[in-house]
């Protein structure tokens, strides 16, 4: 497997790989919260008393969290390689993010205030990357790799 020589991750492409890397400690975090209710008998037995509805909902829930984990690390790994699928891959990471955010703000019992502060975040991060990821040049000159 033959590599170009590319720019090195640097300059801006630092903030997408920050907020990735954040994104991955949150999703791990996610994780950890799930992992935590399967394995306390308290919080599995009230799991348990759920309606089938609520439970398939939660079911549903932990599964995506875990396949946006295993995304978002696989994404991390491509970014540190450089790999040439990252930038199209990346704008994907982030609309599923924003897709997440709204899901949040429409669906989940919390406050607007702290729905909406979810929101704005994916929202202004979506705005500014995406044109970043697909016009500039030195993303182009630094994914390069197959």
């Amino acid at each position: 497997m033959t590599t170009q020589p590319a720019e090195r991750i640097g300059g801006w492409l630092l903030a997408p790989l920050a907020w990735l890397l954040v994104a991955l400690l949150s999703a791990s975090l996610a994780i950890l919260l799930y992992v935590g209710v399967v394995v306390s008998p308290q919080a599995l037995t009230n799991l348990k008393a759920l309606n089938p509805t609520n439970l398939s909902l939660w079911v549903v829930s932990a599964l995506f969290a875990v396949a946006m984990w295993c995304y978002t690390l696989w994404l991390t790994a491509a970014f540190f390689k450089r790999r040439s699928l990252v930038p199209k891959h990346y704008i994907i990471w982030l609309l599923i993010s924003v897709l997440l955010a709204v899901k949040a703000f429409a669906f989940a019992p919390v406050s607007d205030a702290i729905a909406v502060r979810q929101l704005i975040f994916p929202l202004l991060a979506t705005a500014i990357l995406v044109p970043y990821f697909k016009r500039s040049a030195r993303v182009k000159r630094t994914f390069v790799n197959p």
